[in-house]
């Protein structure tokens, strides 16, 4: 372990390891950098090393004067990646993971991976005030900090919590409620898709009673492009030290096809995706390219499905030319699903919006596409033109009938 510092700054780094490829660790709240020993320690992924760091005013950078932002805090821990030189997968846990977000959607041409454990929002938590004053108050009082673990903890050992404790009590207060106030906030680039495009894991422990499922699926995972989600039974909101060998382990195998045996490799340019691209395009032809010969074609503006490459790429070659405009708002998978929300306006203006559900097979291409348009009047007129223009092309019987 050795600790090297960015340029004249106060930020400094520990760095462990000799790989060509550093997996960098961001805090959370009231922690700070020496949090991710035990789970660094169990990492047995070769060809890397493990960097971990304390954002401004907590751990060994207690003194630091404001301001304590994400911003600053991107900024700074952008510095230290950039010193070390090399491509990076980045770890966040809590407020941390939407610092490690920032600092990899900063530097698409090195970063390769993003890991989000129990993340708060990058958009904020915007908590009333009577409740975010319980996490203000943190500094200074001990025993309110211990009750708040132990509530948002499910494993915590009791020398890790009394180490947590410590930890936060050398914060001082002031820092305590401008940190509450930054992941209370937000930031502006949390309110839209994320700019970072590869591969991101996110971490969540199944008893965390703050970052719950529902706020996860909400404001995290579907402003990712590429997003896996797994579940940490019998841990909390620090599941990192609660089950650490088991985060770990989930650590490992993400980053198994990020770093190939023989070395690193840069991370690819974000590849179009077949649907999308094809509505942009307007194309039958690259809707053809991503279906399976047997798809099927399901749609609130269809009486009933249809079927086939051939039938089914004319049908969305003609309904994207419907639209005078189309904008994909969020964008989430679950293993074989693809979850698309979208926004769009028809001929004539006609406001229109949706759900698109797409499932894949192993090789990657579209099976079952199952489209939900509303509101009512607007799937009407949708289906009324797409009955139109595929005259003698698709069975009328497919279409709803005025």
């Amino acid at each position: 372990m050795r600790t090297e510092r960015v340029g004249h700054s106060d930020v400094r780094f520990r760095r462990a390891g000799d790989g060509d490829v550093a997996v960098v660790f961001i805090h959370g709240f009231l922690d700070d950098q020496y949090i991710w020993d035990s789970l660094t320690a169990q990492l047995t992924t070769p060809g890397i090393e493990h960097v971990t760091l304390d954002l401004a005013g907590c751990g060994d950078r207690r003194q630091a004067s404001g301001p304590f932002t994400y911003a600053r805090f991107a900024d700074e821990a952008g510095a230290a990646v950039d010193a070390i030189g090399k491509p990076f997968v980045i770890v966040g846990h809590s407020m941390g993971a939407a610092v490690a977000e920032l600092v990899a959607a900063g530097r698409p041409d090195r970063a390769l991976g993003l890991t989000l454990v129990t993340p708060i929002p990058l958009a904020g938590t915007h908590l009333p005030d009577e409740t975010l004053d319980r996490f203000r108050s943190l500094g200074g009082d001990p025993e309110g900090e211990r009750a708040v673990r132990r509530q948002l903890s499910a494993a915590l050992p009791a020398a890790a919590l009394d180490r947590l404790v410590a930890a936060g009590q050398r914060l001082r207060p002031e820092v305590v409620r401008d940190l509450a106030e930054c992941w209370n906030t937000g930031h502006l680039a949390g309110r839209q898709q994320s700019r970072f495009a590869g591969p991101v894991l996110i971490i969540r422990g199944e008893d965390d009673g703050f970052v719950t499922e529902e706020m996860v699926n909400a404001a995290v995972a579907p402003r990712f492009t590429a997003v896996e989600q797994v579940l940490v039974a019998k841990a909390g909101h620090w599941a990192h030290l609660e089950q650490s060998s088991e985060v770990a382990a989930h650590l490992d195998r993400f980053l198994a096809p990020v770093l190939p045996p023989d070395g690193p490799r840069r991370p690819k340019a974000p590849r179009k995706k077949g649907w999308t691209s094809a509505f942009a395009q307007k194309s039958a032809a690259v809707f053809a390219e991503a279906f399976a010969a047997d798809v099927v074609l399901e749609a609130s503006v269809l009486t009933r499905p249809v079927e086939g490459r051939d039938q089914v790429k004319r049908v969305m070659g003609a309904a994207s030319a419907i639209y005078e405009s189309l904008r994909f708002t969020r964008e989430t998978t679950n293993g074989s699903r693809t979850y698309l929300e979208w926004e769009a306006t028809a001929s004539g203006g006609q406001p229109i919006e949706g759900v698109t559900i797409l499932t894949k097979d192993a090789s990657g291409r579209i099976v079952r596409a199952a489209i939900h348009h509303r509101p009512l009047d607007a799937v009407n007129r949708f289906s009324a033109e797409l009955r139109s223009r595929l005259r003698g092309v698709i069975g009328a019987e497919h279409f709803h009938q005025n």
